[in-house]
């Protein structure tokens, strides 16, 4: 292949674009040498070690001992030029945050769950968490912090970095979220969606050659990160994912929090297992209590999980036989309870063409409750390593002229 052809397949516009691609990989982990950098840039080798050069002169990439390779001379091991710096994120629920440290390469430290009233509004719920992450920073090295990054349980515009029409998040429609965290932190924050934060901490420590994932979040509501070609797809207007308002025949005429009716989050997400094991009788007043119960074989608790499984396997069947993914990962409470797992592959097998599910990877996210949280870390720093590459050359942030670019995007470039 043309070195020109494959500067495009990277999708990049020149050398610059090329070098904050390659330094995206060596931060998250997923590329340690020039011949990986390679394979996965879809680049000729001796334009990727220029790119490679040009991080090393800046700083912002060391080489680091060798690595034995199968045949020809050992590979020179590269890394972060800063390996201690770190950022500070969050995964947001409705009343508690999953909070820590995340290293490059997506390396957790510090992780813990504090409490985290969504419903109190954003400056005041934000001062509580800023304060926390803030004295996480300070035990860590305050001068080692690089980025801030959220993970956010309702839509969110990248580009703003601002939360869009909520249903569960009063009073947050529009706040600045991230230009709040930077005035605050003084470095670079990114705000996401909590299921394409899942998505991309998820993806990152699979296999490479699973390029195309779906990763599904069944909490109390539900939603959806697309991975298409070894990075996140967002869609037109960043709504890519939304299955929770897909109408089903199975939820009849139900009220959903989006105001219509019928939607797949009315009888499938944990709210909707709240409700209708309430109203048979059953005391549980959270996902929580309906996972304790389902854990403890309770058999009216265990048939409504089965259920909400095969509700989310229908669903997902379609999106299934559309994508034709390698894999379907599923995170969230719920996903820690095996009958539900269990449904939604039968109905996946079920559901979809053979040919679809003859490789098809359909299990629980590897990093459980600590995947949003690394995914949110991981855009965190990829933003602040983007900044310092265009303040040494002038790069653009990779993908910029796409929508929602401005904040990056740590899943793998297209090779």
């Amino acid at each position: 292949m043309p070195e020109k052809s494959a500067g495009r397949r990277a999708g990049g516009k020149g050398p610059a674009s090329l070098a904050a691609r390659a330094l995206a990989l060596i931060a998250s982990g997923q590329a340690t040498s020039r011949t990986e950098l390679a394979g996965l840039l879809g680049a000729a080798p001796s334009t990727v070690s220029v790119a490679v050069g040009q991080l090393v002169d800046q700083g912002l990439v060391a080489e680091h001992g060798t690595r034995s390779s199968t045949g020809g001379r050992p590979r020179k091991v590269l890394r972060l030029g800063r390996t201690d710096a770190f950022a500070v994120a969050a995964d947001l629920g409705g009343r508690h945050a999953r909070i820590g440290a995340v290293l490059p390469g997506g390396r957790l430290a510090d992780v813990s769950t504090v409490p985290f009233a969504v419903g109190d509004g954003p400056e005041a719920a934000l001062a509580g968490l800023a304060d926390t992450l803030e004295a996480l920073a300070e035990h860590r090295g305050r001068a080692l912090l690089h980025g801030v990054g959220l993970s956010l349980p309702g839509p969110v515009d990248v580009e703003t970095g601002t939360v869009t029409l909520p249903s569960r998040m009063p009073g947050w429609n529009g706040f600045p979220v991230a230009a709040w965290l930077e005035e605050r932190f003084g470095v670079p924050a990114v705000v996401e969606n909590d299921a394409n934060c899942m998505a991309v901490g998820e993806h990152t420590v699979r296999p490479p050659e699973r390029r195309q994932s779906i990763t599904v979040k069944i909490g109390s509501a539900i939603g959806a990160g697309i991975i298409v070609d070894g990075r996140l797809y967002r869609g037109a207007t960043g709504a890519a994912g939304d299955i929770t308002h897909v109408r089903i025949d199975e939820a009849g005429d139900t009220l959903c929090s989006c105001g219509n009716t019928g939607c797949l989050e009315t009888v499938a997400s944990g709210a909707a297992l709240v409700r209708i094991l309430r109203a048979a009788g059953t005391d549980v007043h959270s996902p929580e209590d309906v996972v304790r119960l389902a854990t403890e074989a309770d058999p009216e608790a265990t048939r409504a999980v089965r259920r909400a499984g095969k509700y989310l396997g229908l669903v997902l069947s379609a999106n299934v036989n559309f994508f034709n993914p390698d894999a379907v990962y599923l995170g969230g409470i719920l996903s820690t309870l095996e009958p539900f797992v269990a449904a939604v592959r039968s109905q996946l097998y079920e559901g979809c063409h053979p040919l679809v599910t003859k490789h098809l990877v359909i299990e629980s996210a590897s990093l459980g409750a600590d995947a949003g949280l690394a995914g949110a870390g991981q855009f965190a720093l990829r933003r602040a390593l983007q900044r310092a590459l265009h303040t040494v050359t002038g790069a653009e942030p990779d993908g910029a002229a796409s929508r929602g670019a401005a904040h990056g995007d740590p899943g793998r470039p297209p090779g």
